[in-house]
């Protein structure tokens, strides 16, 4: 879901994270909840859609992450 929406800029119109990320509604609801809890992205309106972004705390999870797979890839795990 976070690659999606970081493809997408930073943010993206939950309809279209839904697909993106190949998600039923009431997976992306449940796992959009848990996100915005978690304050690894948060809820925006812009005139009169409703948009997910990326907050700084999940893109530095995003680098984490990213810093982890490499860290995987060297040692062959």
């Amino acid at each position: 879901m976070l690659m999606s929406i970081q493809a997408k800029g930073g943010e993206i119109k939950p309809t279209h994270l839904m697909y993106k990320a190949n998600l039923a509604h009431r997976q992306l609801k449940s796992y959009l909840e848990e996100l915005i809890e978690k304050n690894i992205v948060r809820k925006i309106s812009r005139k009169e859609n409703e948009y997910i972004m990326i907050t700084d705390e999940g893109l530095k999870f995003m680098q984490k992450l990213r810093e982890m797979k490499e860290f995987e890839g060297m040692f062959g795990f």
